[in-house]
């Protein structure tokens, strides 16, 4: 998978705190699907993203085509490859969406951080 140039602190700063990241993943054909809201979280120079609804959603499905698509969350928009992560980042990214999103219901928590949605975790890498 060829990626460009690494995040800049930037834009780390500004996709990772912002509440939520619009995604759509490239077709076959080239085409971005229709965009999608989802929540965001960085840890440490990377930035994570997780189906809520595990693997069956519609969304995290598109991401299985190309494991390429476009994201826009803090006033930045940019190509992206959708890269799967294995569970030792699995914590780290929990204790993550906890801290960012810990206003919200314990149900809700409980979901974004529950092995069926850890399964969806991928790192989004700058294209």
């Amino acid at each position: 998978m060829t990626t460009s140039a690494p995040w800049t602190d930037d834009e780390l700063d500004r996709v990772g705190s912002d509440e939520e990241l619009d995604v759509a993943s490239r077709r076959r054909d080239g085409r971005l699907s229709s965009r999608r809201t989802i929540w965001v979280v960085r840890v440490g120079d990377d930035i994570y993203v997780r189906s809520v609804n595990g693997p069956t959603s519609a969304w995290f499905r598109g991401t299985r085509t190309r494991h390429e698509g476009r994201i826009e969350a803090g006033g930045v928009e940019k190509d992206v490859a959708f890269e799967d992560v294995d569970g030792e980042i699995d914590d780290a990214v929990d204790a993550a969406y906890r801290t960012k999103y810990g206003r919200y219901s314990a149900h809700t928590i409980q979901r974004i951080t529950s092995s069926i949605a850890g399964s969806t975790t991928m790192r989004l890498l700058p294209r």
